[in-house]
């Protein structure tokens, strides 16, 4: 009996004599053998390789519901929440410490069993060894004590990669809380803004084409933008030595030289007029404007102009538009009193140089009755704390925050802590509803007659995640404390507008620099985050310096941009840059709005559009609201038509984004008739008198002209138009008293109007007409 115990027990006792550690002063028999690998954390080891894999994203098991089964925080924002899944959720079914390579989770990402996924790295990478060893060792979970994540390093910040080169690697290294650094190039995640390049997984850029892209590098919750040039050697490239006109056109041209891109040349009197009227003023110059200032001999005249277009009603006729478009001025929510109240009052804000941060501030701030305050609107369209949060944050600080409803947001850095916490701003915000007499009373949403927006105690926003009341905090800024909770609005407003606040004067900056330029230096231009950086940074950081200087004077900026050599560029192309999409190397051509088209029909033809429910005469650019109640009885006239046709916002959403201007089909039908057919043939527009006036046809050909394109006609156009005129059997005997006298016996045969109004409907629909370059 003795015996059969005392064996075993003998030879436990040699196992841990020798298993005890040996002291310092010691050397192991075994020196020669490596040393165990150390157990591996789940936070930094493990989660970076289900990142790498693809697991966490949005389109897999990252997604809001899930994929097979399994539910992973979003791009690995919840290591805690991901090792539960894992490892103990299903039973614990999807691991096997004893067995790893039986794991389930193991065998699917591998391909040993069927995987919607498919097979995310072999059995012999490197990222199926870490995880084998991880569950040999027990599968730990995240630990309080393991370094945290506290720095990323990318080399290089940014790149010119010059043909013949095509391709640039990149090295990343992550620093954490312990003071250690690690070589996170193989395990980093990598993705790139557009297609131009491709990136491949360890970090290696090859160019597809020429062009601008970000490589964006990701390591855990940590990211870095790199922006990557791919540029044609031009070994040759000289400097052109355009001279800047002001700072814009220094920071610009900065870019330009790197990338061995020369800018346009000045675009001519010509093009510079109309633009200019266009982009101040929303209509074209009539032909002695144009006539004037082409003739003009000043060499000041351009910025002689510009101060003068800025400061003209009109400019805030058409600026108010754009605010109004964004702001969601439209009549099923806020009745045709509220539309016309709100619309007068940031018609008015303008036209009085009210600053931009006070009438965002009065917008945010806004209570009170919505017909007797105008800026209570504001609220009155957005009716819920969520829809004031996302709206607020899009509109003033060019963010989206959608994302975060859900779940941390997949591009940004805005959890869904933020975005709960950011709405409880706006949780404090009633309404007293009077009479609401509707006309579809099968319509919710429909709200008529005047409301108040007040201030009252609310249910404060719970974040559903959590289940608690999320206490209210600036977005990227500090929570409230007890003084400001008691007017968060207020609150709100201070932290909102002041100068210092980054984001709402660049997002505000670069609004402006859209409208004038058609392209943001953010875009598009609800969009700010690390990962979609500003194309030329520095010239966003001193446009915005220089807004924020000015007091936030819009017809400062709008003038400081416009008087730039960069704005006054040709469309027409060069060499260097004539696939420039980005660098505002030349202008760049679109379509015109909606509203702006119709009002140049007007002008061109002297013959207004007309719109229900508005006097005759009202230009398109001046509407308040979308469309008049008057609809729903009566049907839309053709101005009405037209701006629907040709993309004018319903202004369901706060966003540029719903104006289309974009070409259709449709558009092409609309142009051929409806409507315009109508004015052309209207017998006191221009065209009529015009035709009955005794100048000779070529000084009428060049009118129109000068009225519809502001400039005058080519010979080869001019000589189109007189054939067109006289016709293939004309005798250049007959006078216009032949003429006239032939209009008086026989009014439907005069061929002269009719050649005309041929012209001016060919004017009408040319490209040079519809677009602004």
């Amino acid at each position: 009996m003795f015996r059969t115990f005392a064996l075993p027990l003998l030879v436990a006792t040699v196992c841990i004599l020798f298993a005890r550690p040996l002291r310092a002063d010691q050397t192991s028999p075994a020196a020669a053998s490596p040393p165990a690998a150390p157990a591996l954390e789940f936070t930094t080891d493990v989660m970076p390789v289900l990142s790498k894999a693809g697991c966490n994203l949005g389109t897999c098991h990252g997604n809001l519901n899930g994929k097979g089964g399994l539910k992973l925080s979003l791009r690995g924002q919840d290591p805690q929440y991901d090792y539960e899944m894992l490892v103990r959720a299903a039973k614990g079914r999807r691991i096997n410490v004893a067995a790893p390579e039986l794991s389930l989770f193991l065998r699917k990402a591998s391909g040993g069993v069927a995987h919607g996924g498919g097979t995310r790295f072999s059995t012999d990478s490197p990222s199926y060894q870490l995880l084998t060893h991880w569950l040999r060792h027990g599968a730990p979970g995240p630990s309080a004590e393991a370094p945290r994540l506290i720095g990323l390093e990318v080399q290089p910040t940014q790149a010119i990669v010059a043909d013949p080169d095509r391709a640039l690697s990149v090295h990343v290294t992550a620093t954490f809380s312990d003071g250690t650094s690690r070589d996170v190039t193989d395990t980093a995640c990598y993705e790139l803004s557009n297609l131009n390049a491709t990136v491949d997984a360890d970090g290696v850029v090859t160019r597809d084409k020429f062009g601008e892209t970000t490589l964006i590098v990701r390591y855990l919750q940590e990211q870095r933008p790199v922006p990557i040039a791919f540029i044609e050697s031009r070994p040759d490239f000289v400097w052109s030595d355009s001279q800047p006109f002001n700072e814009i056109d220094r920071h610009v041209f900065a870019k330009l030289k790197r990338l061995r891109i020369n800018p346009s040349p000045l675009c001519e009197d010509t093009v510079f007029v109309r633009r200019a009227y266009l982009d101040a003023i929303g209509r074209i110059p009539t032909a002695d404007e144009a006539k004037a200032f082409v003739s003009d001999p000043a060499s000041d005249k351009r910025d002689r102009l510009i101060d003068r277009l800025i400061a003209l009603p009109e400019f805030a006729d058409y600026w108010a538009l754009k605010w109004a478009d964004v702001l969601r001025t439209e009549e099923k929510v806020l009745d045709t009193e509220g539309v016309e109240v709100f619309h007068g009052w940031i018609r008015d804000s303008i036209a009085s140089g009210r600053p931009l941060d006070q009438f965002v501030r009065d917008l945010v701030t806004g209570t009170g009755s919505t017909f007797e305050q105008p800026a209570a609107n504001y609220y009155r369209a957005n009716r819920d704390p969520s829809t004031r949060g996302e709206t607020t944050a899009r509109l003033f600080l060019g963010t989206r925050l959608q994302c975060a409803k859900c779940h941390n947001h997949p591009f940004d850095r805005w959890t869904q802590d933020d975005y709960y916490q950011w709405s409880s701003l706006f949780s404090q915000i009633g309404y007293e509803i009077g009479e609401n007499k509707r006309q579809d009373k099968l319509d919710k949403n429909e709200f008529a007659g005047d409301q108040t927006v007040l201030v009252a105690k609310m249910d404060e926003v719970r974040n559903p995640t959590t289940d608690r009341v999320a206490s209210p905090k600036f977005l990227g800024g500090n929570r409230l404390d007890d003084q400001a909770m008691k007017d968060r609005l207020a609150a709100l407003a201070d932290w909102l507008t002041a100068p210092d606040n980054r984001l709402f004067v660049q997002s505000q900056t670069n609004f402006i620099w859209y409208q004038l330029m058609g392209l943001g230096l953010v875009d598009p231009i609800d969009d700010f985050r690390l990962t979609n950086p500003p194309s030329n940074p520095p010239l966003m950081d001193w446009l915005a310096s220089h807004f924020a200087d000015s007091g936030f004077d819009i017809r400062s900026l709008v003038g400081t941009i416009m008087k730039s050599r960069t704005y006054q560029l040709s469309a027409e192309p060069n060499a260097t840059n004539v696939n420039d999409s980005t660098c505002y190397s030349r202008a760049y051509v679109r379509r015109l709005p909606a509203e702006v088209i119709l009002d140049m029909q007007s002008d061109v033809l002297d013959s207004p559009a007309r719109f229900l429910g508005y006097p005759t005469g009202i230009r398109a650019v001046q509407i308040p609201g979308v469309r008049s109640k008057q609809a729903r009885k009566s049907a839309p006239e053709a101005g009405d038509r037209f701006l629907k046709t040709f993309g004018k916002p319903d202004r369901i959403l706060a966003c540029d984004c719903e104006r289309s201007n974009e070409t259709t089909l449709k558009q092409v039908f609309v142009l051929v008739g409806d409507g315009l057919n109508d004015r052309l043939a209207s017998p006191t527009n221009r065209i009529a008198r015009l035709a009955l006036s005794k100048r000779s046809d070529a000084e009428v050909v060049e009118e129109l002209y000068w009225t519809a394109l502001s400039r005058p006609p080519t010979e080869a156009e001019q000589t189109a138009a007189l054939q067109l005129i006289h016709g293939p059997n004309h005798n250049p005997a007959t006078s216009w008293q032949d003429l006239l006298n032939a209009v008086v016996t026989n009014p439907s045969g005069n061929k002269r109007a009719d050649a005309l109004q041929d012209i001016a409907w060919a004017l009408l629909n040319a490209k040079e007409f519809l677009f602004r370059k």
